[in-house]
């Protein structure tokens, strides 16, 4: 394999991490902070994509990466249609139909900018196991009402990542055990890997499951109904609700778990707030059990939640009795781009093209 030279970008909700790996190494990584204030200028998430991006040229530039030497981009796909796991090539008609999704997040950005930083540079863009990754099993996809299936929304690129992890741990290769992993971020999302695909796992952004430091989570039916009839609130003001105004930033308005366990510490309505994450968690991972049956080969909690004993200690009480619980703090999701793509620049995997290849396997 020739020598590479790859850019990861990958949006959050209030940062855009980069990184560059040179050879495999990581010769640079940044998490550049985005104020609340810079980003309410905004209406929609899809206008912040030049701000972000030129955000990015500025610390490449003052870092002194030569932009030239890249030979390709990484970045975290969006909310696209329901699609098998794997590394795509980012098109025009890919960030057509990012620029323009019914449902917005941070990770909608990460195309659009790999995409308009690759031609301006004339190299490749892709996207590597997005949000929309969909392994669920056909009964997972029910949802107790016709023709509204439950849809896949979660972080394949942390959790499976994890889960390779945690399978070499045990001795074992992914494809080989039953785990369910956490991921304990600005969402959370917990996902029952079995035999190397993640057969069921609660959509993490639009109201199932724990609430997280600035997610509602799932609420109750008559909430909602109560928001639209009753409170007469558009559906933009519910989705801000149900993202970014909701968990810890409704209870506490803060969206930093680091704060929210600060307050808990001393304050006994903050402690109540922080501790009820953990006991929606623990009872998430719980459910899953059943999925296998019972036979659990490991629990791993992951994201940045996971570096709080406060948090894991709660939830390792109640879980521990299911399967031994690890901890991989942090993410793992700037290798995992780097090296969907390095696999791609090798030869070892063919590069997916969006919309194409993909539909028959999802059907």
């Amino acid at each position: 394999m020739e020598k590479s030279m790859i850019l990861v970008i990958n949006p959050g909700s209030t940062s855009t991490k980069i990184a560059v790996y040179k050879n495999k190494n990581k010769i640079l990584e940044e998490s550049i902070k985005h104020s609340e204030i810079d980003l309410s200028t905004y209406q929609r998430v899809a206008d912040q994509f030049e701000f972000r991006r030129d955000i990015v040229k500025q610390v490449l530039r003052e870092q002194r990466i030569d932009l030239n030497e890249l030979q390709a981009i990484a970045a975290r796909g969006g909310l696209l249609k329901p699609m098998p796991g794997g590394t795509y090539l980012v098109t025009e008609a890919m960030c057509e139909e990012l620029l323009n999704a019914a449902n917005e997040h941070a990770s909608n950005l990460g195309a659009l900018i790999g995409y308009n930083l690759g031609k301006e540079l004339g190299i490749p863009a892709y996207i590597v196991d997005p949000v929309v990754v969909d392994e669920m099993m056909p009964l997972a996809k029910l949802s107790g009402l016709k023709g509204y299936d439950r849809r896949s929304i979660w972080h394949p690129l942390n959790q499976k990542a994890v889960a390779r992890k945690l399978a070499s741990l045990l001795g074992k290769e992914y494809q080989e055990i039953n785990c369910i992993i956490a991921h304990l971020g600005g969402g959370v999302t917990v996902g029952a890997h079995q035999n190397g695909k993640t057969v069921d796992v609660n959509n993490g952004l639009m109201g199932e499951g724990p609430y997280s430091p600035e997610r509602t989570g799932g609420l109750p039916n008559e909430v909602l109904l109560k928001m639209v009839f009753e409170e007469g609130k558009s559906r933009s003001e519910i989705e801000k609700s149900l993202v970014g105004q909701g968990g810890c930033v409704s209870y506490l308005n803060t969206n930093d778990a680091r704060v929210a366990e600060q307050m808990a510490e001393t304050d006994g309505k903050a402690r109540l707030i922080y501790e009820g994450m953990a006991y929606q968690i623990s009872k998430e991972i719980a459910s899953l059990a059943a999925v296998f049956h019972g036979q659990v080969d490991a629990i791993a909690l992951t994201g940045g939640m996971a570096y709080s004993r406060m948090m894991t200690s709660w939830i390792k009480e109640r879980v521990s009795f299911i399967a031994p619980v690890y901890l991989f703090p942090g993410e793992e999701e700037m290798e995992a781009l780097c090296d969907g793509v390095e696999r791609v620049l090798a030869g070892k995997e063919e590069a997916r093209i969006y919309g194409s290849s993909w539909k028959k396997e999802v059907m």
